[in-house]
C-alpha cells in the first residue's frame, strides 16, 4: 500500500476515512500500519467506525471449520439431524451475550481484561487474566492446526507426495505466517481483514452447503437406544457448541474500545450477534449435515469425499481461510491480554510471545498428539475456566450498568478504586473459585471426569458454571457495588 499523507484526527476524519472501505482517517489505527494503542483508553478524537463494523468482524472470524467439526461431534453424541442443529443454532444465539459485552470497551476505551479488574481486583484480575490467555492461545492453536492440516492436504492434491513432516512443518509456517502478520498490525487492518475474507469464504461456503446438504439424512434416529439421546449426549453437545461462543468473553471490547462514545448498546448487540450467529449456524449445519453422511473422525477428509473433485482443493482453501480469520481474532486479543499482565512491550512487540507459543502448541498437536480426540478434550476442559470467569464479569458489568470509572482501571495505586482488599476483589474472587469449583465437580471428558458426574444422570454440567458464578457475584457483591458508583460519579455512564 502507498504511504499516504498525514491526515487530522477526529470525527470528521473518521468519516471520510472510513467513507472508502480503506482508510480509518486515524493516523494511531490506520490499515496496513503498525497500531500504535494498546491497552491505554482510547482517546475520543481517535474513535471511529460504526456498529455495522461488527458484523463483518464476527461473521468472517467465525467463518471456520471448526464449526463443521463441532456440529459433526454433536451427532456422534447419538443426536439426529433435527436435534444437532438445534443445538447449533441456541450455540449462534450465545452471540447476543457476547456482542452486547462489547458496551464496556465503548464505554471506557479499553479492552475487556483491564475492564474485567473492577470485578476482580487489581491484582486478583491477574489469576483469571493469565488463564483467559491460556484460553486465547489454545483456541489459535486449534484453528492453526486445521488451517495446517488443509494445507497440507492441498499440498497433496497438487503433486506433492511423499513430502510429510517437511510438508506438514512448511504448512504450518505459512498459516502462522498468514495469521501473524494482520494480527501484528493492529485493529484497522484486523477488521478490513475479516470483512474481505469474509466475502470470499462466505461464497465459498455457500458453494459447499448446496454440495452437502441435498444428501443430508434427515430423518436419520438418533443414537442413544430407542428414546433417543441421554442427558450426557445432550449435555455433551452443548458444551462443545457453546464453548466457541464463551471462548469470546474475555475480548469483545477489544473491538469496541474504537467506537464512538455514543454507539447504542442496541446497535452493536444486534449487529455483532447477527454476525457470529449466521457464520456459526450455517457451518455447524454443515458438520451435521456431512455427519449423517459420512466418517467425519476426520473431518476435512470426510467433507471432502463429499464433494466433486475440482471443488476439492477449494475447500481446502477455504478450511485455511477460515481458520487464519480466526486465529487473528484470538491472536491480536492475546497481545492486548499479555499487556494486562503487565508484559511491558507495546502491544506489537508482545504477540511474538503468543505466536511463538502457539507455534509450539501447534508442533504438538500435530506431530505428538492425536488431534479429534484433544480437541473435544481441550474445549471440554476449558469451559470451567472461562464460563464461571465470564459469569462474574457479566454479572458485574449488569451491576454497575457498564459505569466505571476508566482512570482506576488503568491505576496500580493502593487507593485506587478498585485495589479493593490488597488488590483483591473478595466477591469476584469467592464466586469465581465457587464457579469453577462447580464445573470441576460436574464436567465430563477425556481428561477428566467430575465425582458429581455419575451421580447426576451422566450429564456434563460444566456450562452452568458460569450461571453459578454470576449469581454468588450477585450476592455477595450486589450492596459493595452499588455503594461504590454511589461514591464516584465520575464513572462513565451508560446510557
Amino acid at each position: 500500500m502507498a504511504q499516504q499523507a498525514p491526515v487530522p484526527t477526529g470525527t470528521a476524519a473518521a468519516t471520510a476515512g472510513t467513507s472508502t472501505g480503506i482508510g480509518t482517517g486515524v493516523t494511531s489505527d490506520e490499515v496496513f500500519r503498525v497500531e500504535t494503542h494498546g491497552i491505554d483508553p482510547i482517546p475520543e478524537e481517535d474513535r471511529h467506525g460504526s456498529a455495522r463494523d461488527l458484523f463483518w468482524l464476527w461473521f468472517g472470524s467465525n467463518l471456520t471449520f471448526t464449526y463443521v467439526i463441532n456440529g459433526a461431534l454433536a451427532v456422534s453424541f447419538g443426536l439426529s439431524f433435527w436435534q444437532a442443529t438445534a443445538v447449533v443454532v441456541i450455540g449462534g444465539l450465545a452471540f447476543f451475550v457476547i456482542s452486547a459485552a462489547g458496551l464496556s470497551g465503548i464505554r471506557t476505551g479499553t479492552a475487556t481484561l483491564v475492564i474485567s479488574r473492577a470485578a476482580f481486583g487489581v491484582l486478583g484480575n491477574f489469576p483469571a487474566g493469565l488463564l483467559n490467555w491460556v484460553v486465547s492461545i489454545g483456541y489459535t492453536i486449534v484453528n492453526t492446526v486445521v488451517g495446517t492440516l488443509a494445507l497440507e492436504a492441498l499440498f497433496t492434491d497438487l503433486g506433492w507426495t511423499g513430502g510429510g513432516d517437511t510438508a506438514r512443518a512448511l504448512a504450518l509456517a505459512v498459516t502462522l505466517a498468514m495469521t501473524f502478520a494482520v494480527a501484528m498490525w493492529g485493529h484497522a487492518t484486523v477488521q478490513l481483514a475479516e470483512r474481505w475474507m469474509a466475502y470470499v469464504l462466505a461464497a465459498g461456503f455457500g458453494v459447499l452447503l448446496v454440495f452437502v446438504l441435498p444428501d443430508t439424512d434427515f430423518g436419520a434416529a438418533a443414537g442413544g437406544g430407542a428414546d433417543g439421546p441421554g442427558f450426557s449426549a445432550w449435555t455433551l453437545a452443548f458444551v462443545v457448541m457453546l464453548a466457541g461462543p464463551f471462548s469470546y468473553l474475555p475480548m469483545p471490547a477489544d473491538y469496541t474500545r474504537y467506537l464512538p462514545p455514543d454507539t447504542s448498546l442496541r446497535s452493536i448487540t444486534v449487529t455483532g450477534a447477527l454476525g457470529g450467529l449466521l457464520s456459526s449456524v450455517a457451518l455447524g449445519v454443515a458438520g451435521v449435515a456431512a455427519a449423517t453422511q459420512a466418517d467425519m473422525t476426520d473431518a476435512v477428509a470426510g467433507v471432502e469425499g463429499l464433494l466433486p473433485g475440482w471443488f476439492q482443493p477449494v475447500f481446502l482453501l477455504l478450511v485455511l481461510g477460515g481458520s487464519v480469520t480466526n486465529s487473528i481474532l484470538t491472536l491480536y486479543s492475546s497481545s492486548l491480554n499479555l499487556q494486562v499482565l503487565g508484559i511491558p512491550w507495546s502491544r506489537a512487540k508482545a504477540i511474538v510471545i503468543s505466536v511463538v507459543v502457539t507455534a509450539l502448541g501447534s508442533l504438538g498437536a500435530l506431530f505428538l498428539t492425536d488431534f479429534t480426540e484433544s480437541l473435544l478434550s481441550f474445549l471440554s476442559l476449558l469451559i470451567i475456566v472461562f464460563a464461571p470467569w465470564g459469569g462474574v464479569f457479566l454479572a458485574d458489568m449488569l451491576l454497575r450498568r457498564c459505569r466505571y470509572d476508566t482512570g482506576a482501571l488503568h491505576t496500580t495505586a493502593r487507593d485506587g478504586a478498585y485495589w479493593y482488599r490488597a488488590g483483591f476483589h473478595p466477591a469476584g474472587m469467592a464466586a469465581l473459585v465457587a464457579g469453577m469449583l462447580f464445573a470441576a465437580l460436574t464436567c465430563d471428558s477425556e481428561l477428566w471426569t467430575g465425582p458429581l458426574v455419575a451421580p447426576l444422570g451422566g450429564g456434563d454440567l460444566t456450562l452452568l458454571g458460569s450461571a453459578v458464578a454470576g449469581l454468588a457475584y450477585w450476592a455477595l457483591a450486589r450492596r459493595s457495588v452499588t455503594a461504590h458508583l454511589a461514591s464516584a460519579p465520575s464513572a462513565s455512564t451508560a446510557d
